[in-house]
């Protein structure tokens, strides 16, 4: 099994750097800080300043690796937009002064490449949860390796995650990390002292958390209603945005998470899955689509042969994913 150790080092250094680019923005966001995408989407400066500063770190460190990412340059380079690129540029250089427009913008665009199943590729999201970070809820910056069309590393920083999801009391910040055949962890964003996470043992769905977007637009959630009925469960399903989902799966506080086809053509984006499914499995959980097959992350830059996603502890698996089918069927 090959290790992974320098890539992690620079990856979580990446990952925190995007984190403190978010608490910025967000602690003193303005309406100049966020405009609209072609697809109706949100985008901030935390958006496009996470990627140019983990875009710039990984190419200084490992300057062959390609990058498949969410954002480009295409609206920064817009006469209107020059205002949210004076603001994006301000942001990376709160982080690293010597980075230019010129360089914010090379990083930035450096992410096009097409994916696929051979060579070694980063992809990254970073701001996956848009919206839950415009309206203060959770939202994560996510990291991945992809090696041969296999993930070999994953980060996911959580900075509004507390330790304990219904707790208001307890701290947050936290980042999970994972590595091919070396487990999954988990640790504060100030502090780099891991502890090993594994999913929750319940078998019993009636007795387990499960897991659901907060948007609707991501997931249904009438049918997730129906499917949770249909096993029993007798807890309130927890929504959050962004890949943080996968966390609280992994590290057992949740047993199921489940994103349903919104869709028939829709295809999923490989940065909006790559990390947490490497934290899940890693964690001792089980993620297919919703016919049971694995993410199959060789196919460019989206899951094109896969539909849906549902990620469970291992041992809810086969039960979840036969009422999600019974459920869709339906449908």
């Amino acid at each position: 099994m090959k290790i992974y150790d320098t890539e992690l080092e620079v990856a979580r250094r990446a990952v925190r750097e995007a984190c403190e680019i978010c608490k910025a923005v967000r602690a003193d966001m303005e309406t100049e800080d966020t405009a609209t995408k072609d697809d109706r989407s949100p985008v901030t400066v935390a958006d496009l300043g996470g990627q140019a500063i983990m875009s710039h770190m990984l190419h200084e460190a490992f300057p062959d690796d390609a990058l498949v990412a969410e954002e480009d340059t295409d609206m920064l380079r817009e006469p209107e937009n020059v205002e949210l690129l004076e603001r994006v540029v301000e942001q990376v250089q709160a982080r690293n002064p010597a980075l230019d427009t010129d360089a914010v913008l090379g990083s930035i665009a450096r992410g096009g490449h097409a994916g696929g199943p051979t060579g070694r590729f980063w992809t990254m999201d970073p701001v996956d949860g848009t919206k839950g970070y415009i309206r203060g809820g959770q939202y994560a910056v996510a990291l991945a390796l992809i090696d041969n069309g296999e993930v070999v590393l994953g980060i996911l920083g959580c900075p509004n995650l507390p330790a304990r999801f219904q707790d208001e009391d307890c701290p947050a910040g936290l980042l999970f990390w994972a590595m091919a055949g070396a487990g999954a962890n988990m640790e504060w964003l100030t502090d780099t002292g891991e502890t090993p996470i594994v999913v929750s043992g319940v078998e019993d769905p009636a007795q387990a958390v499960f897991c659901q977007s907060y948007e609707s637009a991501h997931t249904s959630h009438s049918r997730a209603d129906r499917i949770t009925d249909m096993l029993g469960v007798a807890v309130e399903p927890l929504r959050l945005d962004s890949q943080c989902k996968y966390g609280i799966v992994a590290r057992g506080e949740s047993g199921a998470y489940m994103r349903l086809p919104v869709s028939a053509d829709y295809e999923e984006n490989i940065w909006d899955h790559a990390a947490g499914w490497i934290v899940v499995t890693e964690a001792e959980g089980e993620v297919t689509d919703v016919d049971g097959k694995p993410l199959d992350f060789t196919q460019g830059r989206t899951l094109k042969s896969n539909r849906g996603v549902i990620a469970t502890n291992g041992y809810l698996h086969e039960q979840v994913l036969g009422a999600v089918q019974h459920v869709l069927a339906d449908s």
